[in-house]
């Protein structure tokens, strides 16, 4: 399975996938920086800084500033990580930045029931935008 995903609200994408991957499905999913939290800029932006800020250097718990490992690491914490279900799951779900040339011909699928437009609020944050204010300086455009 191929989603897109494209203006989709992160926690409503992120369960779903990983529902998917539970269930034995290879999911893939593109456009990771294009997803959306929703929140205005400044609550959203304190909130992964304090999740960036928390433990130790060493030790843990590790975030990542690249948009793809954020997302797929937030789909990691919907599954039983610490279970061999869990672990299987995860290794059924890549994440990708854009489109990859390797799947140009393929149709990906649009969940039009996650997209952020169905939100009531207009204040929404995209992952790409949390990750280059988090220090990622991969030149990721809107």
């Amino acid at each position: 399975m191929i989603i897109d995903a494209d203006g989709l609200i992160l926690g409503r994408l992120a369960s779903f996938a990983a529902k998917q991957a539970l269930n034995g499905e290879d999911v893939i999913i593109v456009n990771c920086e294009k997803t959306v939290v929703s929140g205005s800029f400044d609550n959203v932006i304190s909130k992964y800084k304090r999740l960036f800020d928390m433990g130790h250097p060493r030790y843990g718990p590790f975030w990542h500033r690249k948009p793809d490992l954020f997302v797929r690491r937030i789909i990691r914490g919907m599954l039983p990580w610490k279970k061999p279900r869990g672990r299987e799951a995860f290794k059924k779900i890549k994440c990708y930045v854009g489109f990859p040339e390797q799947l140009k011909g393929s149709n990906p699928e649009k969940l039009e029931h996650f997209h952020a437009s169905k939100l009531l609020t207009s204040k929404q944050v995209s992952v790409g935008r949390i990750c280059s204010e988090l220090g990622h300086n991969g030149g990721i455009k809107e």
